[in-house]
C-alpha cells in the first residue's frame, strides 16, 4: 500500500491511499464467506459455495462493494498511522480508481489537530478579586442553616413572598386548554423561581380559596413560545417559623456547642469557598490570556458540531423546533441573529480551549493516572444522580470514556500554567494557590473531586453537552463513513 498526505489548510488534510489488489486477498475471502452464508445456491451447503459460484450467481459486484467497505476503513487507518496524521472526526472518503484485479486508489478528508505554538509562559500575571466576608453573609448562612430546622404552620392570612402554598393551575393559549397544565394541590414555595414567570406576583396578596390570572410564556411543549393565559387558585398558606439562634440550636444542628463556634465555623466555610472562588477566577483569567496570545486554527466541522450540540440543548425545550425558539427569543427582546452570533462565538471559544490545552498537555507530558480518571467518574456519576459503573456504562455506550479521559488531562495542562502564573489579589498580596491546584512538584497528586470541579471545568464550561476535539477513534469512525461513501 501507498499512502500520501497533502495538507489541506492548518485543520485538514488530504490522505490519497493506492492498494494493489494483492493485499485484497483477505478482505475477498472474508467476503466471499460472508456472502456465502447469506445465499442459497442448490447442491452446497450454507457458506460452502466456492468463488466462481457465488460470482456465476451473484455476479461480481456486490463482492466488491463488500470488499471495498471492509477495505477502505482499514488501509485509511493504516495511512494516518503510518503517516502520524493526529486526525479529529469523521473523514470525507471518495474512491478515485477501483480496477477490478488491480488497484484501489481512494482519498479521505479528514480534519487535523493544528500544530500550535505555545509562547514563554512565565511572565502569566492575573489579578482576582479580594476575599471579604460580611456579617450579612454569615447571618444568611446561619438563617439557611435555622430553615432547615424550621417547621410550617398554617397561617390565615394572605400570602407573602416565603411562605409555602398548595395551589391549582390551569393554562389556555387563544382560549383553548393547554394539555398537561393543569395541576392540583401543588406545592411551591413562593419566591423559588421554580415555577413559571408571573406566579410569585400571582400569589402574593391572594387569600385561601383566591384565584387570579395571570399572562406569561410557555418554554416547553407544543405552544412553547407564546402567550398563555394562566389561572392560578390558592389553597393554603404555611410559613416557615425558625428556630432561635442559641447555644442549644447549634447543639442541635452541629457538633459545636456554642452558637459563637458555630458561627466561626460559618464564617470560615465562606472564606473557604471564596478562596475556591478566587481559584477559579484564576484559572479562567489565565486561560483568557493563553487564549489571546496563542493562534489557535479552528477545524471548521469540528467547530460545526460544537455548534449543532449548543443549538440542539437551546432549542430541546421547545420540541427541537428552532423557529419556536426564536419566537421565544424574539418575544424577550433578543435578536435571534445576535443568538447565532453568540453561539458561534462560544463554540468557537470551546473550541480552541481544546485544542489549547491539548497541545500544552503534550508539550508538558501531562499525565492521568487511574485514580485520577476513576475520581472524575465517580465525580461526575454522582453530578448525574447515578453509580459509578452505571455512568461508566452510558459513557461507554455513548462514545464518552475518551472525551473523560482528555478533560482530566486538560485540567491537569491548565493547572501547570496557572500554576507558574502570578497571581495576586485586588490588595497586592500574593496567593498560595497551592490548595486548589496541587503542590507544582508534584504532578502525580490526584485531584480530589472539588478541585476537579475547579480546575478542570475549564475546558468544558458549556450549557450543554460538549463536543470534544480529541484524537478519535479513526478505525471506528471511518467504518461508518464507508458504508454511506459513493462508490
Amino acid at each position: 500500500m501507498k499512502s500520501t498526505v497533502e495538507q489541506l489548510s492548518p485543520t485538514r488534510v488530504k490522505i490519497n491511499v493506492e492498494v494493489p489488489f494483492d493485499e485484497l486477498k483477505p478482505n475477498f475471502d472474508r467476503a466471499y464467506r460472508k456472502i456465502a452464508q447469506q445465499v442459497r445456491i442448490p447442491g452446497f451447503r450454507p457458506g460452502k459455495a466456492p468463488a466462481p459460484v457465488l460470482e456465476s450467481r451473484i455476479g461480481r459486484a456486490p463482492v466488491l462493494d463488500e470488499v471495498v467497505n471492509e477495505a477502505i476503513p482499514a488501509k485509511y487507518m493504516e495511512a494516518v498511522q503510518t503517516g502520524d496524521v493526529r486526525t479529529l472526526g469523521q473523514p470525507d472518503f471518495e474512491i478515485t480508481k477501483l480496477e477490478d484485479k488491480d488497484v484501489l486508489e481512494f482519498t479521505a478528508e479528514v480534519d487535523v489537530r493544528p500544530e500550535i505554538t505555545i509562547p514563554d509562559l512565565d511572565d502569566l500575571s492575573v489579578t482576582v478579586s479580594d476575599i471579604e466576608v460580611t456579617d450579612e453573609e454569615v447571618q444568611a448562612e446561619l438563617d439557611n442553616l435555622r430553615a432547615r430546622f424550621g417547621t410550617l404552620t398554617g397561617v390565615e392570612r394572605p400570602a407573602q413572598n416565603g411562605d409555602f402554598t398548595s395551589i391549582d393551575l390551569s393554562a389556555t393559549v387563544d382560549g383553548e386548554e393547554v394539555p398537561g397544565a393543569s395541576t392540583t394541590g401543588l406545592s411551591y414555595e413562593i419566591g423559588s423561581g421554580q415555577l413559571i414567570d408571573g406566579i410569585d406576583e400571582a400569589l402574593i396578596g391572594l387569600s385561601e380559596g383566591e384565584s387570579k390570572t395571570f399572562t406569561t410564556q410557555l418554554v416547553a411543549g407544543e405552544y412553547a413560545g407564546k402567550d398563555a393565559e394562566v389561572t392560578v387558585t390558592l389553597g393554603s398558606v404555611k410559613e416557615r417559623e425558625l428556630p432561635e439562634a442559641d447555644d442549644e440550636f447549634a447543639q442541635m444542628a452541629s457538633e459545636f456547642d456554642t452558637i459563637d463556634e458555630l458561627t466561626a465555623d460559618l464564617r470560615e466555610r465562606i472564606s473557604r469557598s471564596k478562596r475556591m472562588q478566587q481559584g477559579v477566577e484564576a484559572r479562567d483569567k489565565v486561560l483568557e490570556q493563553l487564549l489571546e496570545r496563542v493562534e489557535v486554527p479552528v477545524p471548521e466541522k469540528v467547530l460545526q458540531g460544537e455548534i449543532d450540540n449548543a443549538k440542539h440543548d437551546a432549542i430541546h425545550p421547545y420540541d427541537h423546533d428552532e423557529e419556536a425558539y426564536k419566537k421565544a427569543l424574539e418575544a424577550e427582546g433578543r435578536d435571534p441573529q445576535e443568538w447565532e452570533d453568540e453561539v458561534r462565538a462560544e463554540a468557537e471559544k470551546s473550541v480552541r480551549t481544546q485544542l489549547l490545552l491539548d497541545t500544552i498537555a503534550d508539550e508538558r507530558e501531562v499525565q492521568v493516572g487511574d485514580q485520577e480518571l476513576t475520581e472524575r467518574i465517580i465525580y461526575q456519576a454522582q453530578r448525574f444522580g447515578v453509580s459509578p459503573d452505571e455512568y461508566i456504562q452510558r459513557a461507554q455506550q455513548s462514545g464518552q470514556l475518551g472525551a473523560i479521559f482528555a478533560d482530566v488531562r486538560r485540567g491537569k495542562a491548565l493547572a501547570t500554567v496557572v500554576r507558574g502564573a502570578t497571581v495576586t489579589d485586588e490588595s497586592g498580596e500574593a496567593l498560595d494557590l497551592t490548595e486548589l491546584f496541587g503542590p507544582e512538584d508534584d504532578e502525580e497528586t490526584p485531584e480530589v473531586p472539588e478541585v476537579v470541579e475547579a480546575v478542570e471545568g475549564a475546558a468544558a464550561d458549556s450549557d450543554g453537552e460538549e463536543t470534544d476535539a480529541e484524537e478519535t477513534d479513526a478505525e471506528g469512525e471511518a467504518a461508518d463513513a464507508a458504508q454511506s461513501s459513493d462508490k
